[in-house]
């Protein structure tokens, strides 16, 4: 007689910190979490909208940590908040529309320190601590602006790309411990970062349509749960068919 089947996209008894929960991807990828079985750490810099987070999420044990982590300081508060986890998702993010011949190098820096700086600094700050266990999962969530040229966002673009990058280093030295590191790339999502009428000509481009948040959220359970066990150093593409 077979004994009882585990579900493998489980996330019982994991602890997962998800960064720019307050709102879009996010949110979702932090409720979703939580009605799998996690126990969440969100973080976000509007202390209102994180709040509105905490209250959706499903479960007990859950902590919320207000934070700008483009600074050393918040970082390290929200690692002590954290304890020893199993997961860390990289959701915050900014995108500003602007051509290359109209850059400015606080433009350059800021997106820098949001997209990149932060994401980075905070892995590292975790992998310091010994924090993430061993299994653990660190997704990165990217853009398709990653992988394919896209007029008026190259900083935006150039950022995602090299966390492509350091993906795949990660991936190498984290895989001692069984560490996986991998990314996630969507094209246009419906979420507060695009305007409706950025989204409304978009839907041409996806032959499946746009995205909502929780499709980028069941990728994120796929990548942080045991059935990813064998996934790393990875970017999956969710653009609706719109590179075809």
């Amino acid at each position: 007689m077979n004994g009882p089947v585990s579900n493998p996209f489980s996330l019982a008894g994991k602890t997962i910190v998800v960064t720019g929960a307050s709102s879009g991807i996010g949110q979702q990828a932090a409720i979703s979490c939580s009605q799998r079985g996690a126990r969440v750490v969100i973080t976000g810099r509007d202390s209102e909208r994180l709040q509105a987070t905490y209250f959706q999420l499903a479960g007990d044990g859950h902590v919320q940590v207000v934070a700008d982590l483009t600074q050393a300081a918040d970082r390290d508060r929200l690692v002590q908040a954290s304890g020893n986890i199993d997961g860390l998702v990289h959701c915050a993010g900014q995108q500003k529309h602007c051509p290359i011949r109209q850059l400015t190098e606080r433009g350059m820096t800021d997106m820098y320190a949001v997209n990149f700086l932060a994401p980075v600094m905070l892995t590292q700050r975790l992998l310091q601590a010994n924090a993430i266990g061993v299994q653990g999962s660190i997704i990165f969530l990217l853009s398709t602006a990653a992988h394919t040229g896209t007029r008026g966002v190259g900083p935006y673009s150039a950022m995602k790309a090299g966390l492509v990058g350091i993906i795949k280093c990660l991936a190498l030295e984290q895989a001692k411990r069984k560490i996986r590191v991998n990314g996630i790339s969507p094209s246009a999502v419906a979420t507060p970062m695009w305007g409706a009428d950025q989204l409304e000509a978009q839907k041409a481009r996806h032959p499946l349509g746009l995205g909502e948040p929780q499709d980028v959220a069941n990728a994120v359970i796929y990548l942080l749960s045991d059935a990813s066990r064998w996934v790393t150093g990875t970017s999956l593409v969710m653009d609706g068919g719109a590179v075809l």
